[in-house]
């Protein structure tokens, strides 16, 4: 099995006219995307990934997930945590970032995700998925509950 750096997919999925070492850097991709028997991605790959796609390419969110939905659809290739990057996918279509969207299907066997940062991440998870709350933890969120 060969792992893969988020540079193979990011050429394999995207021409870049404007870089000079894209064309063969691109062949070199699709030679080891279609000719290797067994390929894995690590869950930083995919995070990592999604990224450049929409940071650096302008990808959209439905262009990500078609991105995704075919590597996770091609048999040769193992994905880590395929389902979770799976259960993120309609989430941040829906516009909840896609790393949010990964943490959050990531913890479904937790009672709460809590963060500091993030109220819109909360409200988002609120309205767009079942399972695990987010919470912005306070002050009062601990001495409601501390049970001394």
């Amino acid at each position: 099995m060969i792992a893969l750096d988020t540079n193979i997919l990011a050429r394999f999925y995207v021409e870049d006219p404007g870089d000079p070492e894209a064309a063969k850097q691109r062949a070199v991709a699709r030679r080891i995307m279609t000719q290797s028997p067994s390929l894995f991605v690590p869950i930083t790959v995919v995070l990592e990934l999604e990224w450049v796609l929409r940071a650096f390419y302008g990808f959209d969110a439905s262009q990500i997930a078609r991105v995704f939905e075919h590597l996770l659809g091609l048999v040769h290739v193992n994905t880590e945590e395929a389902e979770r990057v799976a259960a993120a996918l309609p989430l941040a279509a829906q516009g909840m970032d896609f790393a949010d969207a990964l943490h959050l299907s990531g913890s479904t066997h937790c009672e709460a995700l809590y963060t500091f940062d993030d109220r819109r991440f909360a409200r988002r998870a609120r309205r767009l998925a079942d399972g695990t709350p987010v919470i912005v933890p306070t002050d009062m969120t601990f001495k409601e509950s501390d049970p001394r």
